[in-house]
């Protein structure tokens, strides 16, 4: 008698497909998820326009205090600012689950949540923190820190969840404070450079200033979006003598290639992996990086090194600025230095005509920046690092294809 497999096709078919879908069942769009509560058309609408949504769709533990029709109506008759409208808004989003068991069950009656506006970096001291109450009679206030303790905001009804993982709930009024309805300057009022000087990137700054394309690069970026990766100090002063070796276009190419023509929070940079373009980037001239994230931390990386992010400067959409401990070196300037010159030609040749320069492209940045000897010897154990992490994705992706090979042997 033949013996039959411990296991029979059909159940190895669904441990296969549980496998495969385990890593999708945490995603949420929160769109999508108030698509079908058009009481909330309108809160919906200011998460898209805000880049809220994106934020939100990137964390995996969060709880959303939508607000109706009507309480956004009251809200928009402020006619504030879009840039405001987003620091409000962001005190809705709170960084933990609380599902409606969760809200009627909170230690001590009382609970202090962190918010998206905390994690913007530009809420002053409890600023971007809201206090949730489980109030008498079974109902829950809800209350900005910084507002004397008011708790006039009131839980309504849960409208989506995914235990753990993503709350939506009503609330009865908008939460807001005198901070976050502060007007928010317009991008083009921002002074990056001030920014960068006065925490920890002076250098950068400097070098920025005294590069006038680069710096009108940047300015003329601002409103349609900039992410900037400025060095801290210390690791900009041990480049300097490099970067003051480089011809007028490599300072440049090198100023642009620190930062990206859209606004990029670090939200988004913690659910991004993959190539970015640069303000450097131009036809043949890639100038591009690689984002990689590892939950919490945000690595860049070249073929020449590989930094991480330190800090927030601002993030202020539509711009942001980070700081890294280390200076990012582009793949463009890493080539050898050029080959010595020959020696002079005989006096007759020097005096022959030459031929004239062809016209109608933009130079490209001459190699004479650095070698790839340059780099700390620790970035190349980053690259490796990395490198192993991708064949560690590769290697469950085969583990995958395996499975289903066995099955369909198994199904013969």
């Amino acid at each position: 008698m033949q013996q039959r497999p411990p296991f029979s096709p059909l159940f190895l078919l669904l441990i296969l497909t549980a496998a495969i879908t385990t890593t999708t069942t945490t995603a949420h769009n929160i769109t999508r998820m108030l698509a079908s509560h058009p009481d909330f058309s309108t809160f919906n609408h200011y998460l898209t326009a805000t880049h809220l949504a994106a934020e939100i769709n990137s964390r995996t533990t969060i709880t959303v205090c939508a607000i109706d029709n009507a309480a956004m109506s009251e809200l928009l008759s402020k006619h504030l600012s879009i840039y405001t409208l987003k620091n409000i808004l962001s005190l809705h989003v709170l960084l933990d689950y609380f599902g409606a068991k969760k809200l009627h069950q909170i230690t001590n009656g009382t609970a202090l949540a962190a918010t998206m506006f905390q994690a913007t970096g530009t809420a002053p001291g409890s600023a971007g923190f809201v206090n949730i109450t489980d109030l008498k009679g079974g109902k829950v206030g809800f209350g900005v820190e910084d507002n004397g303790g008011s708790l006039d905001s009131l839980f309504v009804k849960s409208l989506e969840e995914k235990p753990y993982n993503i709350s939506v709930i009503q609330i009865s009024k908008v939460l807001s404070s005198d901070v976050a309805e502060a007007p928010a300057p317009a991008p083009s009022e921002l002074n990056i450079t001030r920014i960068m000087s006065a925490h920890g990137c002076k250098q950068f700054a400097d070098a920025l200033l005294a590069n006038a394309e680069a710096a009108k690069t940047y300015e003329e970026t601002l409103e349609g979006g900039l992410t900037i990766f400025c060095p801290l100090d210390d690791p900009f002063k041990a480049f300097l003598p490099k970067y003051k070796n480089f011809t007028v276009a490599n300072k440049t190419a090198f100023l642009e290639f620190l930062a990206v023509p859209v606004y990029e929070s670090l939200d988004m940079l913690k659910s991004s992996n993959g190539l970015m373009n640069t303000l450097a980037t131009d036809g043949d001239q890639k100038f591009d990086l690689t984002v990689q994230n590892d939950g919490q931390e945000v690595t860049l990386k070249t073929k020449i090194n590989t930094v991480k992010i330190t800090g927030t400067l601002i993030d202020q959409q539509p711009v942001a600025i980070y700081t890294t401990d280390k200076v990012l070196l582009p793949n463009e300037l890493s080539k050898a230095a050029p080959t010595p010159a020959p020696a002079p030609a005989p006096k007759e040749a020097a005096d022959s005509p030459k031929a004239p320069k062809k016209g109608g492209k933009k130079d490209a940045p001459a190699s004479d920046s650095y070698s790839p000897a340059d780099s700390p010897a620790d970035d190349a154990a980053d690259q490796t690092a990395d490198d192993n992490a991708g064949v560690m994705v590769g290697g469950a992706r085969f583990l995958a294809i395996g499975l289903s090979l066995c099955l369909g042997v198994l199904l013969l």
